[in-house]
């Protein structure tokens, strides 16, 4: 059974607890993911310009045919577009090429462009100066929730100062084994909903025991666990899949962790090593611990 629960934005926006991710499809194949997943019950779908695939999202909501204003899509701002024009002329082409009336969250994708993640170069600057196109374009009704995406506490420290709409999103890694436990109390004291994406540990969990037993005590998959487990959180799950099969079993997550379990999970030793998706952020080229 699809979980059809939501949260509430600091705007009173309601997003959906789970929703598809979309990252690493390809255009040419996103379009029957997407519609296959609405078909199935999902009405969250999450794509980024970096992704190169929101064409092909747009024509999957439209051949769905499900009325536009049940469903919440989700795009992100380039990383590398750090000024108020290139942010404006952004948001207009993401509406352009999803080729929809308005956005239901557009978020900044990372605070420094993927080149420069994470280093010195901290962008807080330019990145209220994106921010502010953001705040226009949700003023002016063409996006119903604004936010930011890998962001630390003092990024958004640095937007807060200036912000005259509240951040209503942080979309970040978060997975058993990676819980940014002080982050996600940061924004949760602040009233910002955070978003979980690659909440399966890009499949680098699969073969973890303890984990493998704790599914099964649940009568559970792994992957289940581990969307159940950010859910229980309080963040929303974004687990990516073009498989009809697994958008089935990644929605069917009806199903409490106890106390003890999620303590358990929340303590898990930190993955250090997710293989080929090791690249991370994948935009930026750069390995785990770089």
């Amino acid at each position: 059974m699809i979980l059809k629960e939501n949260f509430v934005l600091n705007n009173g926006v309601e997003i959906p607890k789970l929703g598809l991710g979309t990252w690493m499809i390809d255009n040419s194949q996103v379009a029957q993911a997407v519609e296959e997943a609405i078909k199935l019950g999902y009405r969250h779908i999450d794509t980024a310009q970096a992704y190169a695939n929101e064409q092909g999202v747009g024509e999957g909501i439209r051949k769905s045919g499900v009325n536009r204003q049940d469903l919440f899509v989700t795009s992100k701002v380039h990383a590398g577009f750090k000024t108020y024009e290139t942010a404006k002329e952004s948001i207009a082409q993401s509406l352009k090429t999803l080729d929809i009336d308005y956005i239901d969250l557009m978020i900044i994708h990372a605070p420094q462009p993927w080149e420069k993640w994470r280093t010195n170069s901290r962008y807080f600057k330019e990145n209220k100066e994106v921010w502010r196109a953001l705040e226009e374009a949700y003023k002016e009704g063409k996006i119903r929730a604004i936010g930011v995406s890998n962001f630390l506490q003092d990024d958004l420290e640095n937007i807060l100062e200036t912000a005259k709409i509240k951040p209503m999103v942080n979309q970040v890694l978060t997975h058993i084994s990676n819980t940014p436990k002080s982050l996600i109390d940061f924004c949760q004291n602040n009233n910002i909903q955070v978003e979980a994406y690659s909440p399966i540990a890009h499949g680098a969990v699969l073969s973890n025991k303890e984990i493998g037993n704790i599914a099964k005590k649940y009568n559970v998959s792994i992957p289940q666990l581990c969307i159940r487990y950010v859910i229980q959180l309080g963040c929303v799950a974004l687990p990516k899949t073009s498989n009809p099969l697994h958008m089935q079993q990644n929605a069917a997550v009806d199903f409490e962790i106890d106390a003890e379990d999620m303590k358990t999970l929340l303590n898990m030793k930190t993955i250090d090593n997710y293989g080929e998706s090791s690249a991370f952020p994948v935009f930026s080229q750069k390995k785990i611990g770089e």
